[in-house]
């Protein structure tokens, strides 16, 4: 199925001489563009061209608006004498920038036959070129470090989008094609889900230091707490299993109003990709279908899902900073994009008492919270205030990162967000309480 060359994914020789090998920057620049690239390679031609519903993007989109981020923001402000590759593109990838001009409407993307996956690379080298050829210099001002870096973060944003989008597209094909055709993963027997305690007291959520971190992350601030506990282990896959044969998706009562009209609207009876088959429930993954672990954590379900799931178990979801106090003192490792599974795992190792297992990769986890500014939060000046403050309604937090985040995007403040009807993401959840 393979159409898109690999010898097309920039990683050229020239780029390579023009860095300095001990250019941090430089090498981290190649190396996440690269994988970019690389996500791209299992699919055909046609496959980076669809787009499988408004909320998604082609490959091939993502593959250029990440280019577009760094000649908008970077080389075209900060690289004197810099070409455009094509002017047009200005237009044609714009996301949401509102400050930076026009853009082709989202839900439109999937019409773009033109520029073609070739050119769209023939773009990404043009761009790589000029950006590796500043960082080898090694002379940009801070705010341009300051741009390179957010650019990174966002193209791994995108990394685990185009993870995402590919999974709905191709679920959506009646030949259910794989993205990866082996499947790594093997069943694993349950762990028993144990409550950690914390008590009432004013904590500090938020991030604070050198290390880059989101806008909406900051600033670091206090907040009450009330004693709670929260669940050593996510729901499994297995538990749901359990809310749907309890008739969770016909009982109203479990379900907020507008859960319930999205559960009516949209036919919901299960988790997204679920079938039942021969009494067994099937699951489509970036591996083909396959049965549903009972044992893994559950993915695929939205904000409504997760809070008719934690009324019908007689508890709540934790809030964002409820997670984050406790998620402190958790190990970052886990089963991130790097392990190539593209898939929730059941846990392989318990951590040590009082500690979450599986807070971070497997499933992104919802939370109660909206995504609200913090105290004292302001949007930065210009476009790139557009990123996250005018998302800050209408969304609700999620935290910890999937199989398909890089581990070097995630931290422990990291706050993801999406509208709560949203279930083609790797989304799971955690349940808390009130403590007694």
């Amino acid at each position: 199925m393979v159409e898109v060359s690999v010898d097309l994914i920039p990683d050229s020789t020239t780029a390579r001489e023009r860095t300095n090998p001990g250019d941090e920057r430089g090498e981290r620049y190649r190396s996440i563009r690269h994988l970019t690239g690389t996500l791209a390679a299992p699919l055909s031609t046609e496959d980076c061209a669809i787009q499988s519903m408004p909320d998604a993007s082609p490959v091939k989109w993502h593959l250029a608006h990440t280019t577009w981020f760094f000649e908008t923001f970077v080389l075209a402000r900060h690289l004197p004498r810099y070409r455009l590759f094509d002017p047009a593109y200005r237009v044609l990838f714009n996301s949401y920038y509102h400050s930076v001009g026009d853009k082709h409407p989202r839900s439109e993307r999937g019409m773009l036959s033109h520029p073609g996956i070739e050119e769209i690379f023939a773009y990404r080298h043009h761009v790589d070129e000029a950006m590796l050829a500043l960082c080898a210099e090694g002379r940009e001002p801070s705010e341009v470090g300051s741009l390179v870096e957010l650019g990174l973060h966002h193209e791994q944003q995108h990394q685990e989008l185009i993870l995402t989008d590919v999974k709905h597209l191709l679920s959506r094909n009646p030949l259910k094609p794989a993205y990866q055709k082996q499947w790594p993963l093997t069943p694993i027997r349950a762990r028993k889900r144990g409550w950690i305690s914390f008590g009432a007291g004013l904590y500090e959520i938020g991030h604070s230091g050198p290390d880059f971190c989101f806008d909406n992350e900051t600033p670091r601030h206090r907040v009450w707490l009330d004693a709670y506990q929260i669940a050593s282990h996510p729901v499994t896959h297995g538990d749901f299993i359990e809310f749907i044969d309890d008739g969770g998706y016909r009982r109203p009562e479990l379900w907020l109003s507008a859960g319930w009209d999205a559960v009516r609207s949209g036919g919901w009876q299960a988790p997204q990709y679920w079938e039942r088959r021969n009494g067994r429930w099937d699951s489509f993954t970036l591996h083909g279908e396959v049965p549903v672990d009972p044992h893994t954590p559950i993915c695929h379900v939205s904000f409504y899902e997760a809070e008719a799931f934690a009324r019908w178990a007689n508890e709540r979801m934790p809030t964002e900073a409820e997670w984050e106090v406790a998620a402190r003192d958790a190990s970052l490792a886990g089963n991130f994009l790097e392990s190539g599974a593209l898939h929730p795992l059941a846990l392989r190792e318990a951590p040590a008492d009082g500690v979450l297992a599986q807070a971070f990769g497997d499933v992104w986890e919802w939370t109660r919270s909206d995504h609200a500014p913090y105290p004292g939060f302001r949007a930065a000046p210009g476009a790139l205030g557009e990123y996250n403050g005018k998302f800050m309604c209408g969304q609700y937090v999620l935290r910890g990162g999937s199989c398909a985040t890089p581990s070097s995007h995630i931290r422990a403040t990291y706050r993801n967000f999406f509208p709560p009807e949203t279930r083609w993401q790797f989304s799971g959840l955690r349940l808390a309480r009130d403590a007694e």
